[in-house]
Order: structure tokens, then sequence, then C-alpha cells
């Protein structure tokens, strides 16, 4: 089984790939399932149908998935793709604290259309880690810890997942370089205690390649903390939105999980359940 459970498609405000296109990369990779991870991120995106006007980034309309389209798309792709590729239907979704409460009435309203959901906190206080509006003027001490904590809070409060995506995300976007995970192992430690007794896991998201950051995402510290706290649900995760990131260095992914890290399985998603297959 190879399975790309974080990919996205023109559907996200941020990439303009088809989804047809990332599906025919993955069947030229041999893959054999592919979940779309679409992105839902309130409190700085507005949904597709409000009336407001939306926040722009570099000309970009910053919009959350047009939902009925996207659902609609996904049914006509699983159809035409039956018998050689397994398309999942998920979405990423971004949650600050003061959004729990609309992201529960989201998924709520999804919830029988979903096979997987991804959780991210990508903005504290509507500030986003990408372009780098939170860090600004904080010492990265408090940037770093600020986003932990945002994370807690959000994975204490909110039920409608199954993995956390990127944990150690801020690695990517600290203007002043990777921060020391010592300083962080607390609050990390109690982020996995409360995602394992909840039954949710965390991704290896192979985008540290891309990024060239010093680790794999999360680093390895992370998933020996995770393994040690009793954590078993996985899944790895390419966040790609064109179509040569499609399973990005997914082998070495594996291989790292397995041989280095010691873990058995990883997971597929259908209608939130997990199924646990050989690393």
């Amino acid at each position: 089984m190879k399975a790309d459970y974080h990919v996205h498609s023109s559907f996200s405000f941020d990439s303009k790939t088809p989804m047809e296109t990332q599906l025919e990369r993955a069947l030229a990779l041999g893959l054999d399932e592919l979940c779309f991870t679409e992105h839902v991120d309130y409190g700085v995106m507005l949904d597709w149908d409000d009336p407001a006007e939306a926040r722009t980034y570099k000309d970009i309309v910053l919009r959350n998935v047009d939902y009925p389209r996207y659902f609609a798309k996904l049914d006509e792709l699983r159809k035409r793709y039956e018998g050689r590729l397994t398309i999942r239907r998920g979405l990423e979704l971004g949650v600050q604290r003061h959004t729990v409460e609309k992201t529960n009435t989201l998924f709520d309203r999804l919830r029988d259309k979903l096979d997987f959901t991804l959780l991210s906190v990508h903005q504290v206080d509507d500030l986003q880690l990408y372009p780098p509006e939170y860090q600004e003027d904080k010492t990265q001490d408090a940037y770093n810890r600020g986003y932990y904590e945002e994370l807690l809070a959000v994975a204490r409060d909110f039920d409608r997942y199954c993995v956390l995506a990127h944990l150690d995300v801020m690695r990517r976007y600290d203007p002043q370089g990777e921060y020391p995970f010592e300083k962080v192992r607390d609050i990390v430690a109690e982020i996995l205690r409360v995602a394992i007794q909840k039954g949710k896991g965390i991704e290896l998201n192979t985008a540290s390649w891309r990024y060239e950051l010093s680790d794999i995402q999360p680093c390895r510290a992370i998933w020996r903390l995770y393994r040690d706290l009793g954590g078993e649900i996985l899944t790895i995760g390419s966040d790609a939105h064109r179509p040569e990131r499609v399973a990005g260095n997914y082998d070495e992914a594996r291989a790292i999980l397995r041989d280095e890290l010691g873990f058995r399985y990883f997971c597929t998603f259908e209608r939130m359940e997990p199924t646990f297959h050989a690393l």
C-alpha cells in the first residue's frame, strides 16, 4: 500500500493544479490511494459564498474551498478512477481557539461526505504564520511558545479531526532559524498526550525535504516522544500543491519511520476510521 494523505488542488486558495493532474501523477508513481485535503481556515479566510470582502495576499483571494463543487468533483473523479486509484475525501482544517465552534459546525454539516481531516494551526490571533505576521515584534521564544500553546488549546477543545498535520510547522516559517526542540518539549508532550487519549494521530509531512529543514517534519525527537507515549496512528503526506511534489520523498519517509523510529504501521482512512498497513 502506498498512499499520500496530504494533497491540495485548485480547490485550495494556494494551488492552481487541477485535481486530475494530481491524480495522473499519483498513478504514474504507482500510488494506491490519494486523499485531497483542501484548506479551511476560519478567522482569516471566508467561506466561498460569504458576501463579505475577503482578504487577499499577492492578488490571491483568501477563501475556503467551495464545498458543493469540491464534493461533486470528488464524486465524479471517484467513479472515473475506480479500480485504478482510491480517492479519499478530506479537508485540512486550520483551527484557532476562537474558530473551534465554527469549524465544528462545518464538520457536522459535512460529516457524511468526509473520509479524513487534518488539524493544522496556520494562524494565531488571526495573524498568519506565513507570511510571518504572527512572528513580527515578538521574540523567538514568544512566538514559538505561543504557537504550541495555541495548538494545545485547540487539540483539547476540538475533536473533529483524524491526524495533526505538520505539528512543528513553525520550523518552516521561523525567521530566526529553527528553534531548539528541548525548549518546547514539555508542551509538545502534552499535545501528543491529548491526541493519543482522543485516538488521534500525527502525520509525517514530507515537505520537510522541499523546505530543506534540518530534520523530518515533525522532527525525529517528536516522533520518538509520540512512540514512547504509545502513539500508533500515523499518516504520510506530501503537502503537495503541484504535481511534481505528490508523494515526494515517500519511500525515504517510510524507511525512517520503520527502520529508525520503530513504527510498524501507517494508516489510511475511510469515513474517519483508520485502517492499518504494514510499513
